[in-house]
């Protein structure tokens, strides 16, 4: 069973259908008569045929949310390109300020399906209050590439106002400094955040013992740090590379100066701050370990659910929309 079967699908029913035969799509049809929301991720042509786009949907059901999910967009000269998260990435500009000097990268997580997605998640839930207060539904569209368009804001906003890209700078930041991995006396690299000129003071005077950087005019000041920025990653460096990890993090914290660490995927699921989140789901192959969802009341959290196996669901749901015994069995076996 697949990781990202098992990561997208914990708690949900699943229902195997030949959407295209007459008994299908009289199946689907029910389970739109009683949806709150219908969403889909089919290319805008695909929804049409099969009737189930908005403009129909909402023609029988105007208090109906309907939210499509593509690459680009239902209009424009994009409309109807086949997409996948990598180009999503690449078109948004994603790719461009990302990696290190000339080297490029996409991100290591599929960010333009999970921008899509969340972007999704709260147009939803706005039409959800929206119905509330005028009894009228939606009918949302979501592309990728303006989800994560949208996510890349301030590296647009920056280039549109200066003309200028920003350019590729690994662990760095463009604009802040210092702000990078530096390295300790027993490999691991520490990460370092100095978001202003208070802390600069305390990273220079405490940490780094270096009392005579705090004011200095050349790296009192962000705008100045970023201008001298190889001189205040040599001082940072040749300070943190005498101490230990966990000697330059409890100097960090003790001044009061954001750090952490570059943890590889084995140190996260060991980590300490998420010790109390991790619950055992069932799956069809055995159990496994899933992280809860974020932002649910302790009060309320139901138990952990389980991974389908594809159409496990059928039967059951069938039966739930009213379709006898012998419907089922000619379903099943078509």
């Amino acid at each position: 069973m697949g990781s990202h079967f098992v990561w997208l699908n914990r708690g949900k029913e699943s229902v195997e259908l030949d959407v295209k035969s007459p008994l299908g799509a009289e199946v689907l049809r029910r389970l739109i008569d009683r949806a709150d929301v219908v969403m889909n991720n089919l290319s805008p042509a695909a929804a049409e045929r099969l009737g189930i786009d908005a403009e129909t949907l909402r023609a029988r059901r105007p208090e109906l949310i309907v939210c499509a999910i593509n690459g680009y967009g239902s209009s424009g000269p994009y409309a109807g390109r086949r997409s996948y998260d990598m180009l999503v990435q690449g078109e948004a500009g994603v790719i461009a300020i990302t990696g290190d000097g000339d080297h490029r990268a996409k991100a290591g997580i599929p960010v333009g399906d999970i921008a899509g997605g969340a972007t999704a998640a709260n147009a939803v839930l706005a039409a959800l209050v929206g119905r509330g207060v005028t009894g009228q539904g939606a009918s949302l569209e979501i592309s990728l590439l303006t989800a994560l368009t949208e996510w890349m804001g301030y590296p647009l906003t920056a280039a549109d106002a200066t003309g200028r890209q920003q350019e590729r700078c690994g662990l760095s930041h463009p604009a802040v400094c210092p702000y990078d991995a530096y390295p300790t006396s027993d490999g691991p690299d520490v990460l370092i955040s100095v978001q202003n000129d208070t802390e600069w003071v305390r990273l220079a005077t405490d940490v780094l013992g270096r009392p005579d950087l705090a004011h200095h005019p050349d790296y009192a000041t962000n705008v100045a740090r970023c201008a001298n920025r190889a001189e205040v990653d040599a001082a940072v460096a040749a300070a943190t590379s005498k101490l230990t990890s966990e000697e330059t993090a409890r100097r960090l914290d003790g001044a009061g100066v954001a750090n952490g660490r570059v943890n590889d995927l084995a140190d996260v699921l060991n980590h300490p701050q998420l010790e109390d989140r991790w619950r055992e789901y069932e799956t069809p192959v055995g159990p496994v370990r899933g992280l809860r969802p974020p932002g649910i009341d302790p009060s309320w959290e139901g138990p952990p659910g389980a991974v389908p196996a594809l159409g496990e669901h059928t039967a059951k749901v069938l039966a739930e929309l009213g379709f006898t015994d012998a419907e089922v069995a000619e379903l099943s076996a078509k």
